[in-house]
């Protein structure tokens, strides 16, 4: 199909693509635990109708943990093979006094569309939904759809999946729609991203709580300590000071700091922590947050000293970093620095590796040429994603010969994982042109036309 062919058949498939987005951000499938896990199968099997639709096989596969989706279709003689990938669990919607909307019934405002999982990644399955619709019969390459029902939980059952089923998936091209672009109106090609440890750890200075008037001053309390221990984990500057930790620079994208600021909603007189260039910062050096903490709610605590307090910790790790070493260097120094000799105990909840991907050769330019076209012209950049996929690293380890790319629906404005999340309906129009067009690239570098 030509590039006005293309662009056509997107346009025509667009308005169902998005009535079927909406269905979907109805479907509450949240993997986590303590919720109603009833809405994870609804979502496969609604993904399940969808790929059928487009004339896939498909079949619902799981290995002890959520369900996920595989539809295949062959490559026509000579022509290669295209893995597509999303996932379509979502992130729990928190706080609901913070949406301005219900997050499970899809609004539109000035040109967004509003919801959980609007934009992450429930927009990255129908992207890949409108690139078939968009060929119908006419595809040109084999493709295997594999959108996964736990990524947001951590991707625990994928890799069992990935080996049972690896003969069926393997591909010669990769493309993740799990990331985002630069900025609205300019593409990109995520080439590197952290890595991450999630752990929790516990302090303890007593067998149990007692008085803080007949004891404070002399007992220190477990919340004290852990607040102190907690601020050893970065200097002054909110670099982080765990040795070990692998941190580098070399980013080759600027990020001014006004746009930045505007996109995290930094408050006025709130700096900036760490040093060096922003992307080195959120790109190729460690991360290290407090998630959470237990210890007893401000309007119900006692005048007690408290025995022991509880936090989670998440570590990002630099590309070039290892997840069970990373975790190892800080269970050191947090054993460490422990105050007033507390105990302190540290809980492994999981982790991922980061991975760095050499984004160069002929499937790499039939990408790029196809965000270019879609984006009339723009060139698309190569950027660093601070956040994590684990899973990449997997794929990149069972399959070393093809080429992954990273791509998504998300922009600076997307807000995923947080209230109010959502998708730019315009540049989504972009992605679906995008997709369809690199898989037209992909069969003509395929089959060795350029």
């Amino acid at each position: 199909m030509s590039e006005s062919d293309l662009r056509a058949a997107v346009e025509r498939e667009l308005p169902g693509v998005r009535a079927d987005l909406e269905r979907l951000v109805r479907i509450p499938g949240v993997a986590f635990e303590g919720f109603d896990h009833s809405h994870v199968e609804r979502s496969a099997e609604a993904v399940a109708e969808l790929l059928r639709g487009c004339g896939l096989d498909v079949k619902l596969v799981r290995s002890g943990g959520q369900p996920a989706v595989i539809g295949t279709k062959a490559a026509p003689p000579g022509a290669p093979t295209v893995l597509l990938y999303a996932h379509h669990d979502v992130q729990p919607v928190g706080d609901l006094s913070l949406w301005e909307s219900d997050p499970f019934e899809p609004v539109e405002r000035d040109g967004r569309l509003y919801g959980r999982g609007a934009a992450d990644d429930k927009a990255g399955i129908m992207a890949h939904v409108a690139a078939l619709r968009a060929f119908g019969d006419a595809l040109p390459v084999g493709v295997v759809l594999f959108v996964e029902g736990e990524e947001e939980y951590g991707s625990d059952s994928l890799e069992a999946l990935l080996a049972a089923h690896r003969d069926e998936i393997a591909s010669d091209v990769i493309v993740i729609a799990d990331s985002g672009n630069w900025d609205i109106g300019v593409p990109a090609l995520t080439t590197s991203l952290r890595g991450i440890v999630n752990c929790f750890v516990e302090v303890r200075t007593l067998d149990h709580a007692v008085h803080s008037g007949m004891f404070g001053g002399a007992v220190p309390d477990a919340l004290t300590a852990l607040v102190r221990l907690l601020a050893t984990l970065h200097d002054d500057a909110g670099n982080v000071t765990v040795d070990g930790l692998v941190g580098r620079e070399g980013a080759t994208v600027d990020y001014p700091e006004d746009r930045f600021r505007a996109e995290a909603g930094l408050a006025e007189s709130v700096q900036f922590i760490g040093t060096g260039r922003i992307t080195d910062r959120l790109w190729t050096k460690p991360a290290l947050s407090v998630l959470g903490v237990d210890a007893p709610a401000t309007g119900e605590a006692p005048n007690a000293l408290v025995p022991t307090a509880k936090a989670k910790l998440s570590v990002r790790l630099a590309p070039g970093d290892d997840a069970k070493r990373a975790y190892v260097a800080l269970r050191t120094h947090l054993e460490k620095h422990a105050p007033w000799g507390a105990g302190v105990t540290l809980t492994f909840e999981h982790d991922g590796e980061p991975c760095v991907i050499d984004a160069t050769g002929p499937m790499f330019d039939a990408a790029r040429s196809a965000f270019r076209t879609a984006w009339d012209g723009t060139d698309p950049v190569d950027i660093g994603i601070g956040g994590s996929i684990p899973f990449i690293a997997t794929f990149q380890e069972m399959f070393p010969q093809a080429a992954i790319l990273v791509t998504g629906v998300e922009d600076p404005h997307a807000r995923a994982h947080g209230p109010n999340e959502s998708l730019h309906l315009g540049e989504f129009a972009r992605v679906c042109l995008a997709e369809a067009l690199l898989l037209r690239n992909v069969a003509r570098t395929g089959r060795g036309l350029g």
